[in-house]
């Protein structure tokens, strides 16, 4: 075990070990793809043009200059392939306009739809999800569609059920007799709770059919509803999103890592321990056990923790710990560096018979922004990014890159936020030199794959 977790760690690098999808990922490479590869279709990029954007050299920085109108809300969008990371670009992108129907038919609800995924160990996942979660959310709303659409009254807690009839024994002035108390639900925890299914669904869907179809890796999903007047954001991996209103930041994701979720995946370690192989360990050290330290007192600590204290060492302590390294170099069983996305179900330690999937969620967080308590100006926007991005531009560097930009912009060219994008893209790419891409003072660029948003909020109050 030993050398092969040297092994893995030797070759840290993105968000999984790289050289791992195909021991790790299972043989479908003799299936076939359930999507070709692609960039996001609202590009419109030819073939040639799709071979072009691939140049890891170059990395041109792709937009949507040809028709702004592809997108809703006149929305920005901006992408670059890494600098040698993995063959294709392995982000995902779509966008969609799309319209939820009542099952009896008559009036329905418009939904606006973005999203980004961040493929590892291939792009095949990715693909998938770009083009499939949205109808898994649109399936889930087509169920409470009829609720959502009366605000004046709160959901039922059961479908069907006939209103109680007072008993005909009973004085008219007599209220019913209840034996318990009911919680009220409110309209927007049906909408969270539809997208968390539909992340379920989405997660189920490529378990299944990757016995049929080649469906490589695994891919973290950032995904972004506009339905009844709020903007809905749901989150699974290490992309992030942002509101910029009036210069201010305002965090509309966070990120799910190793260390973020440690006490969660220290817990299922410790309540399901064949899970780690019987090579692993469940506790937190400050680093890796010495064999000549069992029997000394060392700093750890386990699932029910957040400081630290000491413990004997034991023989079981010296096994690798479940979570290794710190910062982006965060593993878990030192193969994958995110801990919540959409497939990885072949997914294994290096060299192993230990899955990792069970230790990985497919369910997001979702926030909620009600877009109707605010006036949003034209330079109040959403920004959507992938970590390479978020790798290299703290949030503050960029709301600051924005509401320097946007100003010096006419306020009536659609392209403004297309622009923006752009300008994002190139601030975390940065300039090629002779130590590689850097950004400014002279700090080192992203080198992964950037995919970028910037989403009008004024937008949203015209269609509320």
């Amino acid at each position: 075990m030993l050398t092969r977790v040297k092994s893995a760690v030797a070759n840290f690098m993105g968000g999984i070990m790289a050289g791992s999808a195909g021991a790790d990922h299972g043989s479908g490479a003799d299936l076939p793809l359930r999507f070709p590869y692609g960039r996001p279709e609202f590009l419109g990029l030819s073939p040639d043009e799709v071979e072009c954007s691939a140049d890891h050299i170059a990395r041109p920085i792709l937009i949507l200059s040809k028709d702004t109108r592809r997108l809703p809300w006149t929305t920005g969008y901006a992408e670059v392939i890494n600098a040698g990371k993995s063959t294709h670009n392995e982000d995902q992108a779509s966008c969609e306009v799309l319209f939820v129907k009542k099952k009896a038919g008559g009036n329905g609800i418009n939904l606006y739809y973005w999203s980004l995924f961040d493929g590892h160990a291939g792009s095949g996942a990715a693909v998938v999800a770009s083009k499939l979660l949205q109808h898994h959310i649109l399936g889930q709303l087509q169920e409470i569609v009829d609720i959502l659409r009366n605000t004046a009254v709160l959901p039922p807690t059961c479908l069907g059920e006939e209103p109680d009839n007072p008993s005909t024994n009973s004085s008219p002035s007599t209220p019913p007799t209840r034996f318990f108390t009911e919680k009220k639900i409110p309209h927007e925890c049906l909408v969270i709770g539809a997208i968390e299914s539909a992340f379920k669904e989405m997660d189920l869907q490529i378990e299944r059919e990757r016995t049929v179809y080649n469906i490589s890796g695994g891919c973290t999903a950032l995904v972004v509803v506009y339905l009844l007047g709020k903007l809905y954001v749901a989150n699974a991996g290490d992309s992030r999103a942002i509101i910029i209103r009036n210069g201010e930041v305002i965090p509309m994701s966070s990120e799910f890592t190793p260390e973020t979720e440690r006490q969660r995946l220290q817990y299922l370690a410790y309540m399901q321990p064949h899970l780690l192989g019987n090579e692993f360990t469940h506790l937190e050290f400050p680093r890796r056990v010495q064999r000549k330290e069992v029997g000394k007192r060392m700093l750890y600590r386990d699932f029910n923790m957040t400081g630290w204290a000491y413990k004997t060492i034991e023989e079981d302590d010296l096994k690798f710990p479940l979570i290794y390294g710190e910062g982006k170099k965060a593993r878990v069983m030192a193969t994958i560096g995110v801990t919540r996305g959409l497939g990885d179900h072949d997914l294994k330690v290096h060299d192993s018979n230990i899955y990792i999937k069970p230790f990985l969620s497919s369910s997001p967080e979702v926030r909620v922004y009600d877009l109707l308590q605010y006036e949003h100006g034209p330079d109040d926007v959403l920004i959507l990014a992938t970590d390479g991005l978020w790798d290299v531009l703290l949030n503050e560097e960029v709301a600051e890159a924005v509401t320097n930009f946007l100003p010096n912009c006419d306020p009536d060219d659609p392209h403004r936020y297309t622009l923006a994008a752009q300008d994002l893209v190139m601030r975390a790419r940065g300039v090629l030199k002779d130590r590689g891409w850097r950004i400014s003072n002279d700090r080192l660029g992203s080198g992964d794959d950037i995919s970028v948003y910037v989403i009008p909020l004024i937008h949203g109050n015209k269609q509320s």
